[in-house]
């Protein structure tokens, strides 16, 4: 169903959202859902044909030169940043594609499900549990679980966007998580296997290899895949960086597609000016 007002595009309802992905699975397509910290990101990432947008704080980071992690510490009001970002940026110039908004559901200050329905107002078709927690271990995560800001509070917010009518998609990195986002509700899980590799600021040594990332995907999918049928489940990060990548992902495990953001956004652009600089810069003077 299109957009009362414009006729088109965003915002869906979550079975809208459900029903768009599972045409892409039943044609026999990996979904690719794609992070965008900028308008001209989003307008080109949807001319490119990707199946969902998500805004994430980290993309203001990413696209400003730094490390995505950038999103996950200190320097900002993650929840203030992604809503900007989608008012602003990414909402007025994507036309139909469902664009997702990254929201940091452990934030104390907040009444989540306030800020839920100002998503939702704003025009969001879906929400993803980003900056998550689930990425963070160690002692600092035993602290943040035994402060009221662990991973439980993202969970809730994914049961309370249930009753919104807002679809959900949202990053675990071990199978019990994965389950207790199923149980929540959860329409699509992704298997965070760790910071992005390559470009400028990928990271090097503090990445898995391939067989792990192959194998702690299928771990999470084999979890909670009988918890609800109609899951759909998504690879991300580590050393799953390029369509070929991708490819070997999705041949070794049983995940429908991918979530790419520094690999689709950051890669795009470093590459693309290198390599356009370069061609300018030989051009001869008479």
């Amino acid at each position: 169903m299109p957009n009362p007002w414009t006729g088109k595009g965003n915002p869906y309802s979550r079975q809208e959202v459900r029903d768009r992905l599972k045409k892409t699975i039943d044609n026999k397509k990996a979904i690719i859902a794609a992070g965008a910290g900028t308008g001209i990101s989003a307008k080109f990432i949807e001319k490119g044909g990707a199946d969902l947008i998500i805004i994430y704080n980290s993309g203001r980071f990413r696209m400003s030169g730094h490390g995505s992690t950038a999103g996950l510490m200190a320097y900002g009001d993650a929840n203030a940043v992604a809503m900007e970002i989608g008012e602003f940026e990414v909402l007025p110039v994507v036309e139909e594609t469902p664009v997702i908004c990254g929201v940091h559901g452990s934030d104390p200050r907040r009444r989540i499900w306030h800020h839920l329905l100002k998503v939702k107002e704003m025009g969001f078709s879906g929400i993803n549990n980003f900056p998550t927690h689930a990425i963070v271990d160690g002692h600092f995560r035993q602290v943040l679980e035994e402060t009221g800001m662990g991973f439980e509070k993202e969970v809730e917010m994914v049961r309370i966007a249930n009753k919104m009518d807002l679809f959900s998609i949202v990053y675990v990195a071990k199978p019990e998580e994965a389950v207790q986002m199923a149980e929540a509700g959860a329409d699509a899980i992704i298997s965070h296997v760790g910071t992005t590799v390559g470009g400028s600021v990928g990271v090097t040594g503090a990445s898995c290899t391939m067989e792990d990332a192959i194998s702690r995907t299928q771990a999470i999918i084999d979890a909670c895949k009988d918890i609800n049928t109609d899951l759909i489940f998504l690879a991300h990060g580590g050393p799953v960086n390029t369509p070929e990548d991708v490819r070997e992902v999705l041949k070794h495990t049983s995940a429908h597609g991918f979530v790419g953001a520094s690999s689709l956004e950051r890669m795009g652009v470093e590459q693309s000016l290198l390599n356009l600089t370069r061609s300018f810069k030989e051009i001869p003077l008479r």
